[in-house]
């Protein structure tokens, strides 16, 4: 879709509204998060990435070199960066790293001044407040800035955007969704691997000197033997049965890694089949998107709705349905947005009640949840889960759009149109 200029009547789409706006929104979420910064308390995960930033600082006891760990070993960088301020002042410091980053990806994503591009960015501000929670608490919100800013750099940047995408990946694992999507179709593939390859080899000398190499991919292994927590979309069925009764499903706590899994009935034999379901769903993506572009399909299109096939399969086939998961499917339909403009209507459509109902599930209604089974909580969850399956469903037929339109445009440009 052309880039539509903006009309100088249009105020919302002047960069001082826009930059109140974003001001605006982080101001609320300073507001939101003043009762902790002001007593020295963080929220959420954060509580566990001081613990182990400062476990470090203070011991020398390193997550991810003088153990295993849950995280790639480059989440360790902003959990020590959000330390410099000292102990106590820890969730100002996380605060001013989430709100420093998303103003640098805003700016790359208003760079060029057109409807699509601001429309994004108010979408993309939208979709953040909605999900604020997690947006401010967890290492994902970090993450997403850095995934828009790699994609909109691919063009004119690829070296820069490579980079950024694998050190997203090296913070925490979903980027490497989009990873894939840009193996599969771009013209940038090539500088893409090399830099992504320079990247983790530079992670991993680091780690190797610090005398932590064998546990250097220790994440990979770490969700092996959780079951199936209580919001990923493939647990929905178990969740009813442990309402209804109908088996001996039930939710069970995991104390150390603080979840809430369905266990008993079918619970574990699924849970036992998604790891190998993510990999196939993956492929299946990968290969549907070097299909299409074989047949002609628009490459930047494909990028943008492939991309979103790719993180939506990793969260549908997840055993894992962590709320910070929307935050994913939000960075990458954000530049869909400014990249494809009102064709992406649907997917931006859909992205405001799954994130809205996440909130509503995660943290205002979840002790009802797991507590009382709380059938109305219930309810909304498995909207929203069948809201992220048709969301995933509608960017894999999307490519399937594609492949068809590339293919009529090819045979338009080597077969004569004939008179009606």
């Amino acid at each position: 879709m052309p880039s539509i200029p903006v009309s100088a009547d249009s105020r919302y789409m002047r960069p001082r509204v826009l930059w109140i706006t974003f001001a605006v929104l982080h101001l609320l979420f300073f507001g939101f998060l003043s009762p902790l910064i002001f007593t020295g308390e963080v929220l959420s995960d954060i509580q566990f990435y001081r613990q182990w930033a400062f476990e470090g600082i203070t011991e020398g006891y390193w997550q991810g070199i003088s153990t295993d760990w849950v995280y790639p070993i480059g989440a360790l960088v902003p959990m020590l960066l959000a330390a410099v301020l000292g102990y106590g002042p820890y969730q100002l410091a996380w605060f001013l790293i989430f709100a420093g980053l998303n103003a640098v990806a805003l700016a790359v994503l208003t760079s060029q001044r057109t409807r699509q591009r601001y429309a994004a960015a108010y979408w993309w501000m939208g979709i953040t407040a909605l999900l604020a929670p997690v947006a401010v608490g967890r290492v994902d919100g970090l993450t997403v800035p850095l995934v828009i800013i790699g994609l909109l750099l691919l063009a004119r940047r690829p070296v820069v955007a490579a980079a950024l995408l694998a050190t997203a990946t090296w913070i925490k694992v979903w980027p490497a969704a989009v990873i894939l999507a840009v193996l599969a179709v771009s013209r940038r593939r090539l500088t893409v691997l090399a830099t992504g390859a320079a990247v983790s080899a530079a992670i991993a000398a680091v780690v190797a000197a610090a005398g932590g190499v064998r546990h250097l991919l220790s994440f990979v292994g770490a969700q092996g033997d959780r079951g199936m927590q209580l919001e990923a979309p493939f647990t929905t069925p178990g969740l009813w049965q442990a309402i209804l009764g109908s088996s001996d499903a039930h939710i069970y706590e995991d104390i150390i890694i603080n979840t809430r899994e369905v266990r008993g009935a079918l619970g574990e034999p699924v849970a036992a089949l998604m790891t190998p379901l993510l990999a196939l769903a993956a492929a299946a993506v990968v290969v549907l998107l070097l299909w299409a572009l074989r047949r002609g399909a628009d490459a930047g299109a494909l990028l943008a709705s492939g991309s979103l096939a790719l993180v939506g399969a990793f969260i549908v086939f997840n055993k894992v349905g962590s709320p910070q998961f929307m935050l994913w499917l939000g960075a990458v339909a954000a530049v869909g947005i400014a990249w494809k403009g009102r064709s992406w209507l649907v997917p931006a459509a859909m992205m405001i009640p799954i994130a809205g109902l996440t909130t509503l599930v995660y943290p205002i209604f979840y002790e009802a949840l797991y507590n009382d089974l709380n059938i109305g909580v219930a309810l909304l969850l498995t909207v929203r889960n069948i809201l992220v399956i048709a969301l995933f469903a509608w960017a894999v037929l999307d490519v399937v759009r594609l492949a068809r339109a590339g293919r009529e445009l090819s045979e338009s440009e080597v077969r004569p149109e004939t008179a009606p």
